[in-house]
């Protein structure tokens, strides 16, 4: 099978080397491209019930027969979407456990020292230790690759995640408020960080743009565009403020930081299942603009 695959290349077999479970040991180089259908090949043949697959990316290789699979694979590796790989980064980043309520807790936190302190640095601190754009980035892949139990499981990491973060931000809130650290007119004062709960239309341009860039770094593996996601959107933000609001009955602007944290969600998911719909996904079939593309090739 490997070896009628064009994107495959540097094949090598060890006979009898796996001791558990017993078998063969069998080694390919793939090309990024390809990887998806030689993935659903190997899954169709029983190999991952029999034995096991393991995706292991090459950052460097110095190979014609690599440099020629590369060249014979349909499409561009900077555009291949290898779908295991993104799933298993998903859902790893979308786990609902004591690590991912400590993260989304500590930064709520810092959110609220932000707006109690009218300081967009802490702000900015909280964003980046926010760990959402995870659940949001593996909502986005589940719905185009229609798999509902990570959907279910990203959910209920955020639907938990929100609030606990929340409630504890409150009784944090409560008692700063008991010893004079926040009071009305120190949030009313705030102005440095009023834009965390102005909702406007600008709110939802920058949620699908940094959710675009974000899922392009998912995809292309370009982890250090991320940062600059985190700091991007207002989500953790939005939840401290909203904390802080209803403590001091503040509602109005309580309502409108869940608004904002609501609108930034909404624009992460979207444009990551819109990022995701215009790049190749399996092998050759591809995606909207690889069909496109294809299909105008035959017209001609």
């Amino acid at each position: 099978m490997l070896r009628a695959e064009s994107g495959a290349t540097l094949i090598t077999v060890q006979r009898g080397a796996a001791v558990e479970p017993v078998g063969d040991v069998l080694e390919a180089y793939v090309a990024r491209e390809s990887a998806n259908e030689v993935l659903e090949a190997l899954s169709a043949l029983g190999v991952q019930r029999m034995g096991g697959i393991i995706l292991d990316p090459v950052e460097t290789s110095l190979s014609e027969a690599a440099d020629r699979a590369v060249e014979a694979a349909p499409g561009d590796p900077a555009d291949a979407v290898v779908w295991e790989e993104l799933l298993a980064q998903t859902q790893e980043e979308s786990t609902l456990n004591p690590t991912f309520l400590a993260f989304i807790t500590l930064a709520c936190l810092l959110a609220v020292v932000g707006v109690a302190t009218d300081s967009p640095v802490t702000v900015v601190g909280a964003m980046v230790v926010g760990p959402e754009f995870g659940p949001l980035a593996a909502i986005a892949v589940s719905l185009v690759r229609k798999d509902f139990r990570l959907a279910r499981r990203s959910a209920l990491a955020l639907l938990t995640g929100f609030p606990v973060a929340m409630g504890i931000a409150v009784l944090a809130s409560l008692i700063w408020e008991h010893l004079g650290w926040i009071t009305v007119s120190s949030v009313n004062d705030s102005h440095n960080v009023d834009f965390i709960y102005e909702v406007g239309p600008f709110s939802l341009v920058v949620a699908l743009l940094a959710g675009a860039a974000g899922m392009l770094s998912l995809v292309t593996s370009k982890s250090s565009a991320l940062v600059g996601v985190f700091i991007s959107v207002t989500t953790i933000p939005a939840a401290g403020y909203a904390a802080v609001a209803a403590t001091l009955g503040e509602w109005d602007k309580a309502f409108m930081s869940v608004g904002q944290l609501a609108v930034n969600m909404v624009g992460i998911v979207v444009a990551g299942v819109i990022v995701l719909q215009l790049r190749p996904g399996h092998g050759r079939e591809g995606g909207p603009m690889h069909r496109l593309k294809r299909s105008f090739a035959a017209s001609r």
